[in-house]
């Protein structure tokens, strides 16, 4: 069997030796279209000169606005706050350098930043979950598993309530990490369920038993009733969540779900009665009226 985790690890054997790095003096400076590019210098005063390594121009910046790169060791690196030079550009480069490798998590001290690939990446299979059960964060590649298991240890350790907040702009992938941090949650505690003799999709092989699959399930089956009602196609998002949400899953001692609620606020309701240019209406309503012939349609007021 496979690396469940091949896809989410960084091949360091090919990259550049420090020292002859070195000495080709290289910086970031300000572009217009890329924010950063790439340069050597050529000579520093007040004003740097330096040759772009992506079509070898040269070009005079001011000092103030040049940026020192880190060595290519760094390249790809988990965690932003391991660089040795932490500024803008770098801080770009890396997140774009990873992005463009399909590595979409990359960990910033204790927050993990996530860019939305816009397409699927073999990274949560019920394999992977199971790579990251019982791992510490450090260990393991950056990903959303990883916090949800941090939050779940710490909270059998400490007995303390943990929170995770998934914040970021309309597209930015809030609404399927906090999926991926639900599913993650139901399946390591129902394999904690499965030891005394429960199942998550068939509830108890011990009839003596309580069924807590049950929960669950429903946990995982909540979110596309929520979006049904709740969410809408964007401009920047074919399926924007246009309300908040608050989640609260409850363990027992032994880490198993015995509960769990999911509060909404601040619903956009304008949506159903006016929605900007190149937008719609909630999912809803498309689904309800998906049956309707023409005539019903039109004594609705409705066009097609």
């Amino acid at each position: 069997m496979g690396d469940p985790l091949r896809a989410l690890r960084v091949d360091r054997t090919s990259f550049e030796d420090t020292s002859s790095w070195s000495a080709k003096k290289m910086v970031w400076i300000p572009d217009a279209v890329e924010g950063f590019v790439a340069a050597t210098i050529k000579s520093e005063g007040d004003e740097v000169q330096a040759q772009r390594t992506d079509n070898n121009s040269i070009v005079t910046v001011p000092k103030v606005d040049v940026s020192p790169m880190n060595p290519p060791r760094f390249d790809k690196t988990q965690d932003m706050a391991d660089l040795t030079v932490l500024n803008e550009a770098s801080v770009l480069y890396n997140l774009r350098d990873r992005y463009l490798a399909d590595l979409i998590y990359t960990y910033s001290g204790l927050f993990c930043v996530v860019i939305n690939p816009y397409k699927n990446i073999p990274i949560y299979g019920e394999n992977v979950v199971q790579a990251y059960k019982g791992q510490k964060r450090e260990t393991m590649p950056p990903h959303v598993y990883a916090i949800a298991e941090l939050a779940y240890r710490n909270m059998l350790q400490d007995r303390e309530d943990q929170a995770i907040l998934c914040t970021g702009e309309s597209g930015a992938g809030k609404t399927e990490n906090t999926k991926k941090v639900i599913q993650y949650l139901a399946i390591v505690a129902a394999s904690g369920a499965k030891t005394q003799g429960e199942n998550l999709l068939g509830g108890p092989t011990d009839p003596s038993q309580s069924s807590r699959g049950e929960l669950e399930r429903k946990l995982l089956q909540a979110n596309p009733i929520l979006e049904t009602f709740g969410n809408a196609a964007t401009t920047k998002n074919d399926n924007s969540s246009r309300f908040g949400k608050f989640i609260r899953i409850h363990f027992n001692t032994a880490g198993l779900i015995i509960g769990g609620s999911i509060d909404t606020y601040l619903l956009e309701k304008s949506r159903a009665i006016l929605q900007n240019d190149s937008e719609r209406n909630f999912h809803a309503f498309y689904q309800l009226l998906n049956g309707a012939d023409q005539k019903y349609i039109s004594e609705l007021c409705l066009e097609d």
